[in-house]
């Protein structure tokens, strides 16, 4: 008789109701994980988890009172924990601590997986509705925006965001170019260091361009050559 594994129980901590959203959403449409609670601070947060502890926390860096840096080394036996966070700079502090990972807001479903996806001994399976359209979800002033993947022509890298373009806007996004080339995966093609093309949009290849089919010139960098004409081949 086969046994069902018992859904990882995550608890959020985070100030931000959009984030709240955000993460229960996520959780939701993923296969294994639950969501046990919500807690909008630390206080919360230690009061929650001395009555119920958890498999894994998402825990924001930036809440008041008490941070979540703090709040997490002062806990004996602290569950797996995720950071999120709009700041860069604590990267390297949380990963001292031992968290998971370091998620970046806004971030996509998909660099939200690949985050469940560092958990020990865990895969968890694709959501149902994994033939849906992929999309990455921008800030904007009245939320988040999703950005279907389909609809995006290229991403440029321009320093610590990158500029997303689609046919009939651009958004920024605090992104480095290394997630965005792991989160769009195919059939996007990195071809140069600071741009990212879709291959349905490519016209035609040139010996240092490619031209898309809206007539962009897009540069190619030399070492990203080979690999763009091998898929093309294909």
């Amino acid at each position: 008789m086969t046994t069902t594994p018992a859904p990882i129980r995550c608890l959020i901590v985070d100030d931000e109701p959009l984030a709240h959203q955000v993460l229960s959403q996520f959780i939701g449409q993923t296969p294994g994980l639950t969501l046990a609670g919500k807690c909008r601070n630390a206080m919360e947060a230690y009061e929650y988890l001395a009555q119920q502890p958890v498999d894994l926390m998402f825990l924001d860096i930036e809440m008041p009172l008490v941070t979540g840096l703090h709040f997490l080394k002062s806990l004996q036996q602290p569950p797996k924990t995720i950071l999120t966070t709009a700041y860069r700079e604590y990267a390297y502090e949380g990963y001292e601590l031992d968290v998971l990972d370091y998620l970046l807001k806004p971030f996509s479903y998909e660099r939200f997986m690949k985050a469940i996806s560092r958990l020990p001994a865990t895969q968890p399976a694709p959501p149902a509705d994994a033939d849906a359209e992929k999309y990455l979800l921008v800030k904007e002033r009245q939320g988040l925006l999703k950005v279907p993947h389909s609809d995006i022509v290229y991403v440029e890298g321009c320093k610590d965001y990158v500029k997303i373009t689609t046919a009939i806007k651009t958004y920024l996004l605090h992104q480095t170019m290394k997630e965005m080339t792991e989160v769009l995966g195919r059939p996007f093609l990195r071809v140069h260091r600071s741009f990212i093309v879709a291959a349905a949009h490519i016209r035609m290849l040139q010996p240092d361009n490619v031209l898309l089919q809206d007539s962009t010139l897009v540069p190619i960098g030399s070492s990203y050559r080979a690999e763009l004409l091998a898929f093309f081949k294909k």
